[in-house]
């Protein structure tokens, strides 16, 4: 089992009850997400009358979008859309100071 997968799964099963218990004051909800394992929680809320935006890319390679999700979804808004209005210029960015490597051979322990 990878790393995260159990981590995942928790998300993915506790998640959903949120956005259901908060589905009276909802009006739409917007899922930042391709994981298909959402398209069920967006079909849920559907039932409920709220309807669902999915924010995520069809441009990279793979898509970062499960295909049922994004059917499912009322509205899909690919990332690269909005580039133009939320992206920023690589040069506009902060540079990130450099930090040294600590080489330290006397502390390393060579007992084995």
């Amino acid at each position: 089992m990878p790393a995260g997968a159990k981590l995942k799964a928790i998300w993915t099963s506790n998640l959903p009850s949120t956005p259901c218990n908060w589905s009276k004051r909802l009006i739409m909800w917007c899922c930042f997400s391709g994981d298909g394992d959402f398209r069920y929680l967006v079909e849920a809320l559907q039932r409920k009358g709220r309807k669902v935006s999915v924010v995520s890319t069809l441009k990279t390679q793979p898509p970062m979008i499960a295909d049922d999700l994004r059917r499912q979804a009322d509205h899909f808004i690919d990332l690269a859309s909005l580039a133009s209005k939320i992206g920023r210029d690589p040069s506009e960015r902060p540079v990130r100071p450099q930090t040294p490597v600590d080489v330290d051979d006397e502390d390393e322990d060579d007992d084995y």
